[in-house]
């Protein structure tokens, strides 16, 4: 699903990710882990075209998207969450997921006459729909995204990454700061997605949910990874347990 070749970005003399190789599977889930200031958010940035690397390629699919913009890797199926989430808040719940559809025509005098956009807008509202439901938001739908919990401004920001049709999903610390009820929602969430035919990759510092989640996990220590395999291989790894673990 991603490949990425020898990637490199520095800021002034520090260099946040180290020649950086890495190859995630398609339909599985892969997590990142490792220190503050360890590279993850910076690797995410580069691979979502938020930043732009030195040196590498990034490739989505076996194509070649090093160079190209945040929107156009979007329309070719990739989408993230933020740790700080950006959601409107005044618009609704509904009205945030719906804002995640992909190839909606906009308005034009020209639709409008036609009711092409009528027909459009109802399958757009049904998608939606459905992954509020699979997030346990539709009877919150038609409520302000702001007037939400902070856990459920999780939930929000995970159905709009689904309602984007994207096949790969990057999620940035998903459970970070949620209490521990609706921390159980999203794991559960997450686990469900591979089987919807989609890949998760996720940066995360809560160890119990690595071990509930990942298949594979890569640790990253001062803009480089260290080590990657399944959780037992990474924990029992000296120098995991040196950089992070210890």
């Amino acid at each position: 699903m991603l490949r990425i070749l020898h990637l490199t970005k520095s800021f002034g003399g520090i260099r946040a990710v180290d020649n950086v190789s890495l190859e995630i599977p398609k339909g599985r889930i892969t997590a990142i882990i490792g220190p503050n200031g360890a590279g993850k958010t910076t690797l995410f940035n580069l691979i979502t075209g938020f930043l732009q690397p030195d040196t590498g390629e990034i490739y989505l699919s076996d194509r070649d998207i090093t160079r190209m913009p945040p929107h156009i890797r979007s329309r070719l199926g990739m989408t993230r969450t933020f740790q700080d989430l950006r959601l409107i808040g005044r618009l609704s719940v509904l009205e945030n997921v719906l804002l995640a559809r992909p190839k909606q025509r906009g308005e034009s005098w020209l639709w409008a006459i036609s009711g092409v956009w009528k027909r459009e807008e109802t399958s757009h509202k049904e998608v939606a729909a459905e992954w509020l439901r699979f997030v346990g938001l539709l009877e919150k739908a038609n409520e302000p995204a702001g007037a939400l919990s902070y856990g459920q401004q999780k939930l929000l920001a995970l159905a709009c990454c689904l309602a984007s049709d994207a096949e790969l999903l990057l999620l940035d610390e998903p459970v970070a700061g949620v209490e521990p009820a609706t921390l159980e929602r999203i794991v559960a969430y997450i686990q469900e997605i591979p089987r919807l035919n989609k890949t998760v990759l996720f940066i995360e510092h809560n160890m119990e949910v690595v071990q509930h989640l990942a298949e594979r996990v890569i640790v990253m220590d001062e803009g480089k990874v260290i080590a990657e395999g399944n959780w037992e291989e990474v924990a029992r790894d000296a120098k995991v347990i040196e950089a992070y673990l210890a």
